[in-house]
Order: C-alpha cells, then structure tokens, then sequence
C-alpha cells in the first residue's frame, strides 16, 4: 500500500470545494477533530470561501464554546445542517431559529446507523425510530424552521407494518479524529473515549467518491499498528494531519487525558460522596425504588445521575449495567464535557451497534429527564421557543426501552425546597410550568408508548404520574403536598385519578438510608 499525505489543517481545508457535503466526528466534547474544523473556519473568514456547505453529523459536537460544529456558523458558509443535537453548538441554533440556514434535527441514533447505509448504497435506513414523533413527516419531518421546505423523512409500508424511511445524505467529505496512524494511514483510536462511527462515515464517504481526511496525534511506521486496533484502514484514506497540540487534540475538550476511560487501565473508584437530601435527591431516591437485579440501564445527563449515586449509596449499584449511547458498556458513565464516556468501561461498542441493541428493546430500564409533558403522556425535551436543544438518542433510548422514566422536579426556575419531619415543604414555587396542556415538541410519544404497551413513570419529587391507556394518572404524592393547591392546580390539564393518590414511600423523606437492598 502506497504511503499517505501527511498535510496540515490549512491545507486540508483547502480540499473542500463549494456546496460540499461535510460530515464530522465527534460526541459532544470528545473525538472532534477540532483542528481541521478550526482551519476551514479560517479559511471561510479569511476568502469566503468554501460557500454553501451542508454538515451532516450524529451526536451533539461541541461545548457551548466555540467548537465542534460552532465553527460551521457563518452565513454563506453553511447552507443546510442534518444533525442529531443541537444544544451544543449555539450558534448554529441561533442561525437555524432565525431562517438563516436550513435546519434539520433527528434521531441520534438513526443517524449513527445511516452512515452505515449510504455506505452499501441502500435506499436509507428504515426503521419504527421517530414514528409519532417530531420526526415523523406527518408532523414535523425534523424540520426546525420554516426555510427547511425539503421531506428527507418519509413513511413507508413494509408487510403491512408502518415505518419510517430516513434517506441518504449524499456526504463526499468527511473530517474525523482518531489516535495513531500508521505511514499507510490505517487508523486507531484506542485512545479515544469511543469509537463512534468513525468506520462507517469513512466508508460512507468513500463509496461516494469523496475524500476521507483524518486528524491524529501521532504517525508511526508502516505495519506497527495493532490490526485488531485499527477502526479506519488506510484504503478509506486520502490525507492525515497531525495534531499534537493539546487543545485542539484533548481527549475532551479542557480535559487532561484520562486512561480510565479509553481502556489503558482501570482505576480503584474511591468512596462517593453522596449528596444530602435535596429535590433532586428525593427523585433519585424514588427512581431507584425501580431497579431489579442483573438490569441494563441507560441514565440521562441530569437528574437521571442521582439515581446512580443512591444506587451506591444504598448498595444496590451492581444490580444494573449502565450504558451510554456512545458506546461504552458498563463502567461510571461521565457528564459533563466527559459525557458520552465512562470510567472503567467493560466494552466500547462503535455507536451504531449500540443503538441496534437499545432500538430492539435491549435497555430493561432507562431513566431520562422531564422538561415538558402533557394530557397525552409526550414529553418535549428537544425545542423551547426560540431555543434548540435537539433530541439527541432520547427517541432511540425512551421509545425502545422495556420500561421508561422521566425524572424532573415538577416545575422549575426557581423551586426551593426542604423536608422537615418527614415532609415535603416546598419554599418557594417555580416559575416555569412543565405538565403543560400541550408540549411543543413531542419527542417522546404518549400514543406510541401506549401503542406498544410500555410501562411509562413520570417522577418528581412531590408526585409521580403513570401513563395508562386512557390517560396520564396521578399515583403518588409526596407526604406534606396538597394535591389541588401543590399538584394540579399548577398543571395545564387535570390528571386522572383511582381515588386519592398514595403517599410516596415516607423512607425517601429521610436522611437514613432506605434499606433498599433488603
């Protein structure tokens, strides 16, 4: 095999033409080659060029900063953006709300698998994922303003069953991290916190004629790389630039590397510090009374994490296996800029698998966070007015897992509260709403879920409500809440009721531990 370029971000950047179809690498501030994202920016500011690009990307890329796909930002620079989260990257959301590109935002997960499709030249992916959801055609097609006129979403029948058909992006130049490459420009990245879809945007480039370039921290001589550690071998690349700097190569962005999480070795997790009794804590506390032995678990950014701090508290954190979307299985799932990696990991799956595994119903329990929800059961955590959040895996994750629990304090900005002799007091009200008459954007679908029979909580920390066929119930309250004056006189729709709700477990309104391993 014939030696590959070894070129610098700049002259890289000069390889994408006008009109260009662009994908990244990158999980929200990990595995982004930020320098050759960088470079291309420059270049943009600097001549105007290259103009009218599309980016096509999975996972949020980015840290609210500047980076990741902040450097496509520019009006003429991009025309139209597919992504799969949005929240990190708040310029490109602000160019979106203000109709100055063509937006699109859909499944994570059905992203990460349709580069694998553009690769063998299928007809695009086609799946149940998104079916009910903002991204079904018939409600939004996961179009996010009104410039974006295109359906790049279509519902098809196939055996008499309904799905949705998400078509190909023609993608003919991709830029993406790795750790080493080798003079034949065979790719690992071993030293990542996962490997992502790095081999099949590869493939899915160079099936389409374009060109793959590959951002690495290090070039060793030909035949020295561990095969079994090479993502990306060297017949699906065109250049590799090598960046040794440590900011526009960190591991995560602002982050010293960490072994822990890319497998060089295991660390000894010392004694947590559990938190004190809190809102936020008394919902961990009541998510928890959930688990089961030998579970898998997917948990939220957020309050979600609470749950694993009182599993461990409580002595319960080896009844479930955590994942995260990215790729890692089992290990402590990271937040933060380190979100999308785990410490001590038992496996690091390249994304797609994972999510084929969560799409079959592979997740037993998955706990995710509650920022709207409505009479019909849907929650809304992807599009606030003039904000765009973005799904992210929360429709590949929520309308796949056996069982389904949103975890949020019943309203927010501003909410204070305390527990005083077994009770709920609440101090201070928030000022936001979130059980509202009608959400505004369903990411999560009440029908559907009700549809395919899963289970369905919706947990705060004065009340817990269950969707059922004929509607959303009020089942618990917390001991100390008035149910008219605390509960649904603050609701945009009255809850359903078998009689007066129980009272939550008194156990959860206390600084003893709950004995939830008995």
């Amino acid at each position: 095999m014939s030696k590959k370029p070894i070129i610098t971000a700049a002259e890289a950047a000069q390889w994408v033409k006008d009109n260009d179809v662009i994908t990244t690498s990158g999980f929200v501030a990990s595995c982004m080659p930020e320098a050759l994202s960088k470079a291309l920016e420059q270049r943009f500011l600097d001549t105007g060029s290259p103009k009218n690009l599309t980016l096509f990307y999975a996972a949020a890329q980015g840290n609210r900063d500047g980076s990741g796909a902040d450097h496509f930002a520019h009006e003429g620079m991009t025309k139209r953006v597919i992504g799969g989260h949005w929240n990190m990257a708040p310029n490109l959301g602000k160019l979106a709300i203000e109709n100055k590109i063509e937006a699109y935002n859909l499944p994570q997960g059905v992203l990460s698998q349709l580069f694998r499709d553009i690769a063998g030249h299928k007809i695009g992916t086609i799946t149940h994922v998104g079916l009910n959801t903002f991204a079904d055609p018939r409600i939004e097609g996961g179009k996010l303003n009104s410039i974006t006129k295109e359906d790049i979403v279509e519902v098809v029948t196939i055996s008499g069953q309904e799905r949705l058909l998400y078509k190909p992006i023609p993608v003919n130049i991709a830029f993406i991290r790795g750790s080493y490459a080798d003079e034949n420009g065979n790719v690992t990245v071993e030293r990542e916190v996962a490997s992502l879809e790095a081999t099949s945007i590869a493939q899915a480039v160079k099936n389409n004629g374009g060109k793959v370039v590959v951002q690495v921290e290090k070039v060793v001589a030909a035949g020295t790389l561990d095969p079994r550690l090479v993502k990306v071998p060297g017949i699906y690349v065109d250049a590799i630039v090598v960046v040794q700097d440590k900011v526009d190569h960190a591991q995560c962005v602002g982050c010293e590397y960490d072994g822990a999480m890319s497998g060089d070795f295991r660390v000894p997790l010392s004694s947590l510090d559990y938190p004190p009794l809190s809102a936020k804590k008394i919902i961990g506390r009541r998510a928890a009374m959930e688990l089961t032995a030998n579970t898998v678990v997917n948990l939220g950014i957020g309050i979600p994490e609470f749950i694993s701090m009182v599993a461990n508290e409580e002595g319960i954190g080896d009844y479930m296996t955590l994942t995260v979307e990215a790729g890692p299985v089992g290990g402590v799932p990271q937040g933060g800029p380190k979100f999308g990696g785990s410490v001590n990991p038992d496996a690091i799956l390249d994304q797609a698998y994972q999510f084929d595994f969560y799409d079959g119903g592979g997740v037993d329990f998955a706990f995710l966070g509650l920022a709207q929800a409505d009479k019909e059961g849907n929650i809304n955590v992807s599009k606030f007015g003039p904000r765009i959040a973005g799904c992210g895996g929360f429709v590949n994750i929520t309308q796949n897992a056996k069982r389904v629990f949103f975890c949020g304090t019943f309203t927010a900005d501003g909410l204070k509260t305390k527990v005083a002799d077994g009770k709920l007091v609440v101090t201070q009200e928030g000022k936001e709403r979130k059980f509202i008459d009608k959400v505004e954007q369903i990411t999560f679908s009440g029908a559907y879920a009700v549809k395919t029979h899963q289970p369905v909580l919706y947990i705060t920390e004065r009340a817990v409500f269950e969707l059922r066929a004929d509607g959303v119930y009020l089942i618990e309250v917390a001991p100390g809440i008035d149910v008219k004056t605390q509960v649904t006189d603050l609701m945009g729709f009255v809850p359903k009721m078998d009689g007066t709700p129980k009272l939550m477990d008194s156990r959860i309104f206390s600084d003893a531990l709950m004995g939830l391993k008995k």
